[in-house]
C-alpha cells in the first residue's frame, strides 16, 4: 500500500530500483490528474503522507494496459543507461501525432561515479547526496506535479498519448530499441499555439538524476500564479518561460516511438 523508500541508496541498483518506482508513480499522477485515463485504471498507495494514483494494467481499459508495456520498454532502456529523455505527449488529432498540446519531459543523467548536477547549480560530488536528500526531493516533486497538474486548465475531452525516446547515441546500439518501440517516423514536435516550459524540479541519488519537465500551451497557464508551486513547503518556485532553455532536443535525435 505504500511506494517505498530504501532506507540507504548504497548500489547502482538500489537506485535504479528508486528511478523506476519515482518515474511511475510522476506518470501515473500526470495521466490521473490531466483525465488521460478512468479512475478504474487506478490503484491507490502513500508516498510519505502523500496519496498517489499509481496506473495499472485494466482489462477494460487498453490504454492504460499499453501504457504500462511502454513504461517497461522505458525501463529497459533505462537499465542499460541508453535512454536520455523519454517524452510522453498528447496530441489531439490521431492523423496528425506531430502537433501536440502537451508534453512531459523526463531528463535522464547517469555516469559510473555519480549524477552529473549541471541543471544550473554549483556542481556536487556524489557524497553530498544522502537517501534523505533524495527523499526529500522525490516528495517535493510529487507535490509540484499534484498542484501543477490541479491547476492546469483542462486538456480537451478526446486526447491521443504517445512516448517517445531519445538515446545517448554515443553509448547505445544503432539498432536498438526497446520492447514495445519502433524507429522514430519524425523528429520535431510542433504546437498550434504558444508553448511555456516549465521547469517542475529534479531528484538527484547517488548514481542517477531524474528531471521534469513540462510543455503545455500558454492559455492553459492564465489561472496558475507562478509562484503557486512555493506551497507546501516547496522551497523554489515553479520556472516558467517561454523558451525552451535547455533544448535537449536540438543536441539529440529521437531514436524510437512507441507503436501505435
Amino acid at each position: 500500500s505504500a511506494v517505498v523508500f530504501p532506507k540507504i541508496i548504497a548500489t547502482e541498483q538500489q537506485s535504479l530500483m528508486l528511478v523506476k518506482r519515482l518515474l511511475a508513480v510522476a506518470v501515473s499522477c500526470i495521466t490521473y490528474l490531466r483525465g488521460i485515463f478512468p479512475e478504474s485504471a487506478y490503484g491507490t498507495r502513500y508516498m510519505d503522507d502523500v496519496c498517489v494514483k499509481i496506473l495499472r494494467e485494466d482489462k477494460n481499459c487498453p490504454g492504460s494496459t499499453q501504457l504500462v508495456k511502454w513504461m517497461l520498454g522505458c525501463y529497459d532502456a533505462l537499465q542499460k543507461k541508453y535512454v536520455s529523455l523519454p517524452v510522453s505527449v498528447v496530441y489531439t488529432h490521431p492523423e496528425d501525432p506531430q502537433t501536440v498540446t502537451e508534453c512531459y519531459h523526463f531528463k535522464f543523467k547517469y555516469t559510473h561515479k555519480g549524477p552529473l548536477l549541471d541543471f544550473g547549480r554549483e556542481k556536487e560530488s556524489d557524497s553530498t547526496i544522502s537517501c534523505a536528500d533524495t527523499r526529500r526531493a522525490s516528495i517535493l516533486l510529487i507535490r509540484k506535479i499534484y498542484i501543477l497538474m490541479q491547476n492546469l486548465s483542462p486538456l480537451p475531452d478526446d486526447v491521443c498519448l504517445t512516448m517517445k525516446l531519445l538515446y545517448y547515441d554515443e553509448v547505445t546500439p544503432p539498432d536498438y530499441q526497446p520492447p514495445g518501440f519502433k524507429e522514430a517516423e519524425y523528429e520535431g514536435l510542433m504546437f498550434n499555439e504558444e508553448p511555456m516550459y516549465l521547469n517542475v524540479g529534479e531528484v538527484p541519488t547517488p548514481f542517477h538524476l531524474l528531471k521534469l519537465k513540462i510543455t503545455t500551451e500558454k492559455q492553459r497557464m492564465e489561472n496558475v500564479d507562478k509562484n503557486i508551486l512555493k506551497q507546501g513547503g516547496a522551497a523554489e518556485p515553479l520556472q516558467v518561460g517561454r523558451e525552451d532553455p535547455e533544448e535537449e532536443s536540438k543536441d539529440m535525435n529521437v531514436r524510437a516511438q512507441i507503436v501505435l
